[in-house]
């Protein structure tokens, strides 16, 4: 198997092992209730979750290419912005009910705006290493 198509396997491998460390592992009751929370009480349990998978996306992209660093910053406010959307009873977040549809959709939409971001964080990671 060629380099390229091994380095990509493992990467989304990676990103998915850091993906539920950071979502479900390492999030805690007051990240998921405090993202729920008016401004400004959102913003420390918001951060704090949203810290963890940038620390993990500079972890891996320093290994991969420490000139990447920034990717982390990429990762940071787009799950920042993606959670607080889906967590903001003003918005997403006031489907709130497990037993219906509108509930789900959001939660679908949370996960794909995750994994897009990982797929893009790879695509640089790639591109940086190979092209």
């Amino acid at each position: 198997m060629p380099a390229q198509v091994q380095f990509i396997f493992v990467m989304l491998a990676v990103f998915q092992v850091k993906h539920f460390i950071g979502d479900y592992a390492l999030q805690t009751a007051w990240m998921v209730n405090g993202k729920a929370q008016p401004w400004p009480k959102f913003l420390y349990p918001l951060s704090a979750h949203v810290l963890i998978h940038a620390l993990m996306t500079l972890l891996i992209a320093c290994i991969v290419d420490a000139r990447l660093w920034y990717l982390a910053l990429v990762d940071f406010a787009v799950h920042f912005a993606m959670d607080r959307i889906k967590s903001n009873p003003a918005l997403l977040g006031r489907f709130n009910d497990p037993q219906k549809a509108s509930f789900w959709i959001p939660m679908g939409l949370d996960q794909m705006v995750h994994h897009f971001t990982h797929y893009f964080i790879i695509w640089r990671l790639y591109a940086e290493r190979f092209l």
